[in-house]
């Protein structure tokens, strides 16, 4: 039966009448199903070149609501496509139809047996899994490029692989049991001991047909030897017929040919894996080639000499890499011709095995014939430059395309002794059909290679180009003997060609299994299996408008996604992106009320509840910070009196911070109970965000920042945080992390300068967040010019004790003009200045806090300051232990005030581990970002330095009582 989908507006079919109201009562509550034009655009785009537009988005909280959900798309007639990570390249993950989101609410690990085994949902990001699993030893098996953003649903989803895993630690072979949720509604948990009897009772033809269908194969010995020889190989091209020549138990089968599956068969709601050795220790190193043949010739001595990965980037390639912000030096310095290389790596479980294992890689790289000299580093930082060029390459290269173009992946494997020939036909074919730019890049181990290309894939001529290069690519591919997808799953992209590489037999088989696990035909359809010979050829994203330079390059790869503060509340980056373009493409289209029903919801979930925290930035291989881009926003929304406003406060900073901390002073004297009410009448006359949100948390202002000149020769000019000033210290007694600063500085014998006007200067991080540019603009030429006195021409360090104002006077000093000869003025945050020059004059003679909760802060991360953090956090206390969990707070200045839902949300993880720890202290290196986890915990964070000057004068509560 047909779905009755409601009425059209402007750019999809939108889901509504009976059948929405159906999908509503699958779940618990009304606002897990969304059909509003910005929430079924935000999350339509994944990293693939496809785009379709749901119809609804339904977020579940449970493997039952996704059950009750699949009875509905069965009955109704209604397309389900199940949505984690939305890193998927081959277009299974985007769908025209219900899309359901499993990343929000299945996020839960569990360990057994010290590492050995792990229970994993699928919205965990590979990362997530693997940090939890490290101090075991331990490690999962699959390893992505995209680990730090990819979910295991999607791993489960694709059987993807990645860099050493192999065929022998992916998915498949480490799974040990998965709860699966039928398109029935039938939810299986196949490590329970009654499993196959309940799969045999409660769907008896979907376990008869399993058990016929591993006869059918195994009677065959044409279909048994294509499918040996298939899945020798990487290989996700089509299901994975192996289960059916693997296991005799039709409830084995079906757990086995589950994986791989992207999405077209089940969902599975949990799996168990066995993990697999985390070896410690590693030496890598970058073998630069003449070109592509002599690369891969090498290939069988590096893969017999143990190598764990051996990945392959070719000229263009290692042309992007030179433009990277991490660049090493044997790339940076190359001049890069017909250039191919290997980036090799070796692991080992002890130091003396590495040891013996560098010598030996060093040896035989010196007999290879290379180009340029290689040389193999176990230094983390050079390593994590290797890997930063090879793990960023698709979507860097893809950032680099021509502007008003669409990047398409694609992802083929053959045997290794065929890859150099493959290459070469490869490169004949680019030529032929003039795709210019398109590199090749992947596991050359395993004979697994990606390339890309580039084109508008609109036009007539364009889409012919593209279809006649696939049939040739499907050629080459097959006739040496190989599969048109190895990781990155058949998807839409190749599901017309499934057949070609199995032949009618074995296609006819798939077809079998489709209809056993889903007879309506609802679940992803269109994915895997497709009759339609031009599939692969529709549904193509268009390339996306021009919006703003800082976000122009984005390819909606999803790295940023998972590091967000608002990502569980309104948008990510990814989203606040794709949404925008959406919006003007609407408006080049002349579909005004599609670009005014995005707008009306884009304030608030794109703009307002944006921390600007950078952090998106850390993750974006494409260096992207889509703060920037709200910054800017911002800007153009400034009213003139706002502007105004913040222009006045710039002229008089001092009045303004000392107002703001004198009103929480009197705020604090006075009940909640009447503060609260007048505070919240404020907040709906002016609005939620210009007006603050008082709650009783928050402490009474703080000193003001002034100091006498020091009695001896200053060894730096200090520069106190104004946000000090407003925010007093936490607890009673607290002096403030500017006393206990000097108080560590006097101990150490250390003099600063604090400068004379100081309380009229700041970073100028209020106005760049609010986008507030005159304003801005004022405070940096008046910090600038009190700066260049304080430090005699730059002649003295800057410190500041607040890390996102340490990052904000970077920001400042980045606006000067130098003179020429002029030096440019050096900031130092105050808690690197303590690791690095007082604490080896402090000596560390002092009792120690039992344990500390550490909470990083947006800008340690981004400044690298973080190890310095934990170095003098490890000073203060004996166990410092900084969450997995741990992520921006969401306080992000005022925002946290403005936006209280954004702090609670971006904290509501991490909260609930720093519960769990019990540690008797809590500290970070930002005021804000104290008062946000403050008010997150009910704990008392307060600045590491604080706890520091405590510990040194003998302040220190060493156990909880």
């Amino acid at each position: 039966m047909a779905a009755q989908t409601g009425e059209v507006a402007g750019d999809a079919t939108v889901l509504g009448g009976a059948v929405l109201q159906e999908v509503g009562a699958a779940m618990a509550s009304p606002t897990q199903t969304k059909t509003g034009a910005l929430d079924r655009h935000a999350n339509a785009h994944d990293a693939s070149h496809f785009l379709l537009i749901p119809q609804a988005v339904a977020v579940p909280s449970n493997a039952g609501e996704v059950a009750n959900l699949m009875r509905v798309s069965a009955a109704r007639g209604l397309p389900l496509t199940l949505r984690s990570g939305g890193t998927s390249l081959s277009g299974q993950a985007v769908s025209g139809g219900l899309l359901v989101d499993v990343r929000k609410n299945f996020r839960a690990i569990d360990v057994f047996d010290g590492g050995a085994r792990v229970r994993v949902q699928p919205g965990v990001t590979v990362r997530e899994l693997n940090a939890r699993l490290v101090r075991f030893g331990r490690k999962f098996g699959p390893d992505p490029a995209s680990e730090a953003a990819c979910t295991i649903g999607g791993v489960v989803a694709n059987n993807s692989s990645g860099m050493a895993c192999g065929t022998t630690d992916n998915a498949y072979r480490t799974l040990e049991s998965l709860t699966l949720v039928l398109p029935s509604g039938t939810v299986i948990d196949t490590g329970a001991p009654d499993a196959s009897a309940r799969l045999r009772n409660l769907e008896p033809q979907l376990f008869k047909g399993l058990g016929e269908l591993a006869e059918r194969v195994r009677s065959n010995s044409a279909s048994r030897a294509t499918i040996e020889r298939q899945f020798a190989m990487k290989n996700t091209m089509g299901y994975g017929l192996n289960a059916l020549l693997d296991f005799d138990d039709p409830l084995d089968i079906l757990a086995h040919l589950v994986i791989g599956s992207e999405g077209t068969l089940g969902f599975v709601a949990e799996a168990v894996f066995r993990t697999v050795p985390r070896l410690a220790h590693a030496t890598s190193g970058l073998l630069v080639f003449k070109n592509l043949e002599a690369a891969n010739t090498a290939l069988p001595a590096l893969v017999d000499s143990g190598a764990a990965t051996v990945e392959l980037m070719d000229a263009l390639s290692l042309k992007v890499g030179q433009g990277l912000s991490q660049v090493p030096g044997i790339v940076r310095d190359l001049a890069v011709d017909q250039h191919a290389a290997l980036l090799v790596e070796y692991q080992s479980g002890t130091i003396e095995e590495l040891v013996d294992l560098n010598i030996k890689a060093v040896a035989l790289a010196g007999s290879l014939g290379l180009d340029e000299p290689a040389e193999f580093s176990t230094d983390a930082k050079v390593r994590a430059e290797l890997w930063h060029l090879r793990k960023g390459l698709y979507t860097s290269v893809a950032g680099a395309r021509p502007q008003g173009t669409t990047a398409l992946l694609e992802d083929v494997v053959v045997p290794v002794p065929a890859l150099a020939r493959t290459c070469l036909e490869l490169n004949t074919l680019f030529n032929k059909y003039s795709y210019a730019n398109s590199v090749i890049f992947g596991h050359a181990k395993d004979g697994n290679i990606h390339f890309m290309l580039t084109d508008k894939f609109a036009s007539e001529d364009e889409l012919g180009r593209y279809s006649a290069f696939t049939e040739d690519m499907v050629d080459v591919v097959l006739g040496e003997g190989g599969s048109l997808k190895a990781e990155h799953g058949t998807g839409r992209v190749m599901a017309p060609f499934v057949r070609r590489q199995y032949g009618d037999e074995l296609y006819q088989v798939m077809r079998r299994i489709k209809e056993l696990f889903d007879p309506a035909g609802m679940l992803n359809p269109g994915v895997i299996l497709d009759q339609d010979p031009l599939a692969h050829l529709r549904h193509i994203k268009a390339a996306p408008p021009e919006v703003d330079p800082e976000v122009d390059r984005c390819v909606s790869c999803g790295y940023c996604e998972p590091v967000c503060p608002s990502k569980n509340l309104t948008l990510t980056p990814r989203q606040r992106i794709v949404t925008l373009r959406d919006m003007e493409t609407a408006r080049r289209a002349g579909n005004t009320e599609l670009a005014d029903a995005l707008a009306k919801d884009y304030e608030y979930a794109g703009v307002d509840t944006c921390a600007v925290d950078g952090m998106c930035q850390t993750a974006c291989p494409v260096d992207i910070n889509t703060g920037t881009l709200v910054k800017h926003l911002r800007t153009k929304d400034a009213g003139k009196v706002e502007s105004a406003v913040w222009g006045t406060a710039a002229k008089h900073w001092g009045a303004v911070a000392q107002g703001a901390g004198l009103a929480l002073g009197v705020a604090a004297k006075v009940p909640s109970g009447v503060v609260q009410p007048v505070n919240r009448l404020g907040r709906k006359i002016l609005g939620e965000d210009t007006l603050p949100l008082y709650s009783k948390e928050l402490p009474a202002g703080g000193k003001a920042r002034r100091r006498p000149a020091p009695a001896g020769e200053a060894e730096a000019v200090y520069f106190p945080a104004c946000v000090n000033v407003m925010f007093g210290p936490a607890g009673e007694g607290s002096a403030g992390v500017q006393a206990s600063f000097e108080q560590l500085c006097a101990a150490a014998g250390v003099h600063l300068l604090v400068p004379e006007d100081i309380s009229e200067a700041c970073c100028g991080t209020p106005w760049s967040s609010k986008g507030m540019a005159a304003g801005l603009a004022d405070m940096h030429a008046k910090t600038l010019k009190l700066l260049r006195a304080a430090t005699r021409d730059g002649a003295l360090d800057v410190i500041c004790d607040a890390s996102s104002c340490t990052e904000g006077l970077l920001h400042t000093i980045e606006s000067e003009v130098l003179a020429p000869g002029q030096k440019p003025l050096r900031v130092v945050d105050a808690v690197a200045f303590t690791a690095q020059k007082l604490l080896p004059l402090l000596g560390g003679e002092w009792e120690r806090l039992e344990s500390l909760a550490l909470h990083p802060t947006c800008s340690s991360a981004r400044m690298g300051l973080n190890p310095a953090l934990v170095q003098v956090a490890e000073a203060v206390a004996d166990a410092v232990q900084v969450p997995n969990n741990w992520g921006c707070c969401g306080f992000a200045g005022d925002r946290g005030m403005l936006h209280p839902e954004l702090t609670e949300s971006a904290t509501a993880a991490q909260a609930a581990e720093v519960a769990a720890m019990g540690a008797v202290g809590h500290a970070s290196c930002n005021r804000t970002c104290e008062l946000g986890m403050t008010r997150a915990t009910g704990e008392d964070y307060r600045h590491v330095l604080e706890l520091l000057a405590d510990a040194v004068s003998g302040k220190v509560p060493v156990t909880g009582a």
